[in-house]
């Protein structure tokens, strides 16, 4: 026989809190590292990027401790509210954010600056797995459920691609993908939604010149001529071999690696910690998808199921395409490793997605009850 803790008194996945922890921390060391020379030109300041990290991984453990103790389906009944906040935000975003680099994919508000397609991360899978649960099956693309969660994943991917930004637009599409696959799609609707998924987002891939010319310098890359970035973020892992030359110590990032300590911050962990530390960083992630999963698996109820799932394997995969990209095995993008590389956004909205797993980890804490002691003129069996 087994009964539910409380909540105050459901003890916290130690090893998804404690790993968390650990890389904000290291995220601090590891930005100023790879940005301060970058600080130092652009800023004044070789501190810059040191202050800013800090200031942000700081705000990240405060929201992890904060989300865990808020009951994860109270983000059930705000989850149509969040979703429909995030496409708002996506439209300003077009309206009123000057592009950088020919994207504008950041909205500044005020003082503050943040990228409202890492948002939509967080509230597109809460508002999918909201409405899909409660539909009556089978989902199928008849049902009206199925037909208003697509409306949802067609207006936010179709949001983020003309900013433009199509590796954002690409992960939330497979996100979503695999969140109807969680609330019961069926398995030829998922095919029907993946057959046209997928040659919607090629074309629009192929659309634009200097995105296909990025694939073409994949394909080179496997002839033997690698983009500059690649081959940068390459001669850093080599540099660093299998101890690294020591934290501080990168050459790649003074001189020869853009974005160090954002798109390529894997290149520096491996130039300065090398594969030893390159493999830390590794498991460090296999463990939150280990973990993540098996919260998603012991869940009380499906919404917690799903929502741990989409978080989980958001983190997973984003580290994974991050670090398929600083290896030459994936084309160059823009994604962000999360809680390592710099961006306010990605981080906190990463710390967020952490408190929520955490939250559902609590509630689906079980132990079991002592066996029931049978005293004879006192009690009597059933």
């Amino acid at each position: 026989m087994r009964r539910r803790l409380s909540v105050s008194d459901a003890p916290v996945d130690w090893l998804v809190l404690l790993s968390t922890v650990a890389l904000l921390l290291f995220s601090v060391a590891l930005v100023y590292s790879a940005g301060a020379s970058i600080g130092a030109e652009k800023f004044g300041s070789s501190h810059y990027f040191l202050q800013q990290q800090a200031l942000r991984a700081g705000l990240s453990i405060a929201t992890i401790i904060a989300l865990m103790f808020v009951d994860y389906r109270f983000w059930k009944r705000l989850a149509s509210g969040l979703l429909w906040g995030s496409i708002g935000l996506l439209l300003l975003t077009l309206v009123l954010s000057e592009p950088v680099k020919g994207a504008a994919r950041w909205l500044q508000l005020g003082p503050v600056q943040f990228q409202p397609s890492e948002f939509v991360k967080f509230a597109l899978p809460l508002a999918l797995a909201a409405r899909l649960l409660e539909a009556e099956p089978p989902l199928t693309l008849s049902h009206p459920a199925l037909r208003q969660a697509l409306l949802w994943i067609v207006l936010c991917c179709g949001l983020i691609a003309a900013q433009p930004n199509a590796s954002a637009a690409g992960l939330v599409a497979a996100l979503s993908f695999l969140v109807l696959a969680a609330c019961g799609v069926r398995g030829y609707t998922l095919l029907v939604l993946a057959l046209f998924g997928g040659s919607l987002f090629t074309a629009y891939v192929l659309a634009a010149p200097y995105r296909l010319q990025r694939l073409l310098g994949f394909w080179k890359l496997w002839q033997g001529e690698m983009p500059y970035q690649v081959q940068q973020s390459l001669i850093a892992f080599g540099h660093g071999g299998l101890f690294g030359v020591g934290p501080g110590q990168s050459l790649q990032r003074e001189f020869f690696l853009p974005e160090a300590y954002g798109d390529f911050i894997f290149a520096i962990i491996g130039e300065e910690y090398g594969l030893l530390g390159t493999t830390t960083v590794v498991l460090v992630f296999l463990l939150l998808l280990w973990r993540g999963l098996r919260i998603a698996w012991r869940s009380p109820d499906p919404f917690g199921s799903v929502v741990a799932l989409s978080f989980s394997t958001t983190l997973a995969l984003s580290a994974l395409i991050h670090m398929g990209v600083a290896t030459g095995l994936l084309p160059v993008t823009g994604i962000p490793l999360p809680f390592l590389s710099y961006g306010g956004s990605s981080v906190l909205f990463s710390a967020a997605a952490i408190g929520v797993l955490l939250n559902i980890g609590r509630h689906s804490y079980r132990i079991p009850l002592p066996a029931p002691t049978y005293v004879l003129g006192t009690a009597s069996k059933p």
